[in-house]
């Protein structure tokens, strides 16, 4: 079976590796960004099967991003999970369409449960 391709993007390196770490032992393909300007084409050459932003990045609002994937049809298909250390925010906003929120600081179970969740309900795991 391929392994799962996911996306990260936050802007703390230290976050990422972390993520990135744990998601590769359990044998996700796993690419991370600080930073993009198009998230739509960054997920579609990428080829990703999931989505992992952060809600504050430089300068761009990650709902704002989930927004733009999910209302893109190349990109709309594809999981989202937004983390934020302000799930307050996220309540008060609606979740962009996320499919799943996680609250910052997260136990690593956290994420790959959320992940292995999504993934499932998007139909692309026969098994967990």
């Amino acid at each position: 079976m391929m392994s799962k391709k996911i996306l990260i993007l936050d802007d703390s390196d230290d976050i990422l590796e972390v993520m990135k770490d744990a998601l590769e032992m359990e044998g996700y393909e796993v690419k991370t960004l600080n930073y993009t300007d198009d998230i739509c084409r960054e997920a579609i050459a990428f080829n990703t099967d999931m989505v992992i932003l952060d809600y504050i990045l430089f300068g761009i609002n990650g709902g704002e991003l989930c927004h733009i994937m999910k209302t893109n049809p190349l990109t709309a298909h594809v999981p989202v999970i937004m983390v934020s250390a302000y799930p307050r925010v996220l309540e008060s906003l609606g979740s962009y369409g996320s499919d799943a929120f996680i609250a910052k600081p997260f136990n690593l179970s956290d994420i790959l449960n959320t992940v292995k969740e999504c993934l499932l309900k998007a139909g692309d795991i026969e098994h967990v």
